[in-house]
């Protein structure tokens, strides 16, 4: 099957011209995540009280994010300062592999974040039992082979296809669908294929946090005291608004691909953008500057 050497990534289309401004507030949400997540690394690593599951799944998310961000940023500041939209074929896949990977992986350690919670409320007697270090390293691992073995499949599925020149990418990175959508073979497998894996991903995760954060605030609307009701809404409120940074727009960007038609490429690629930098700016800021525990060893 022919492929060709290389693709061209546009950028943002529409906005080429534009682009070169837009990089800046890019990196300076770059720079944010990047600082705030070995910040919260290093904390962890070296405090020996942090050493308990809800940070343990702190410093998988971090990392996570970091690996995420570092996958298609400094790529994307190429496109827009530099003009250097040029990325090799194998190149693209293994971008391609690890955007969706760890996207897996983020949606995983959310949900597993959200079960921490859960137990940790609503079952606090059982809570270090079930979830031992043992266990949390487990789990971790778990949700790293499920992304590494569902996404594989996307970089030999495109493999398989013939691309008969086409070459120009109209994304800022390398992305299934995008990439799909060059080919001029039959596509139905990658399509299907890439559905089942959003659905398996997603659509178990979302369901697993949603029923984790009904059952906590069930519990919550049981305290007596109101200052400790506030407290747990607070901080429920703001887990709440980090997942939906990541999830919402993912959902636009996934639909958007199949049946979006008449949505704007710009706006498509701005929340595409944004659905990869948002969340790993956000992250410690929520689950670490609020976290009076983490907090503390900062000051």
């Amino acid at each position: 099957f022919s492929h060709p050497p290389y693709f061209l990534l546009v950028g943002i289309p529409g906005l080429e011209k534009e682009q070169f401004w837009i990089a800046f507030p890019f990196c300076i949400m770059y720079a944010i995540a990047v600082l705030g997540n070995i910040t919260l690394l290093l904390i962890i690593k070296t405090e020996p009280s942090l050493h308990e599951p809800m940070y343990l799944f702190l410093a998988m998310l971090a990392f996570t994010d970091l690996v995420l961000s570092t996958s298609m940023l400094p790529k994307m500041l190429g496109i827009f300062w530099l003009g250097s939209g040029e990325i090799g074929f194998l190149s693209c896949l293994a971008q391609l592999f690890f955007i969706h990977t760890f996207s897996s992986v983020e949606s995983g350690m959310l949900m597993a974040m959200a079960l921490d919670r859960y137990m940790a409320i609503c079952h606090p007697l059982r809570h270090s039992s079930i979830l031992s270090v043992p266990a949390v390293v487990a789990l971790g691992s778990l949700v790293l082979v499920r992304g590494v073995l569902l996404v594989s499949p996307f970089c030999f599925l495109l493999c398989r296809l013939p691309f008969c020149q086409h070459h120009v990418i109209s994304h800022s990175y390398c992305e299934h669908m995008a990439v799909v959508k060059l080919a001029c073979g039959d596509t139905r497998v990658n399509v299907m294929y890439g559905l089942f894996a959003a659905f398996i991903v997603t659509g178990s995760d979302v369901i697993l946090i949603s029923v984790s954060y009904t059952m906590i605030l069930r519990v919550v609307m049981r305290l007596s005291s109101r200052e400790a009701q506030l407290k747990s809404f607070s901080t429920c409120t703001s887990h709440v608004c980090v997942i939906l940074a990541f999830y919402v727009p993912a959902l636009f960007t996934f639909l958007t691909h199949r049946f979006g038609k008449s949505i704007p490429p710009h706006v498509h690629i701005m929340v595409a953008n944004l659905y990869l930098l948002v969340p790993p700016m956000l992250n410690p800021i929520v689950y670490g500057v609020r976290n009076k525990k983490l907090w503390e060893r900062v000051v």
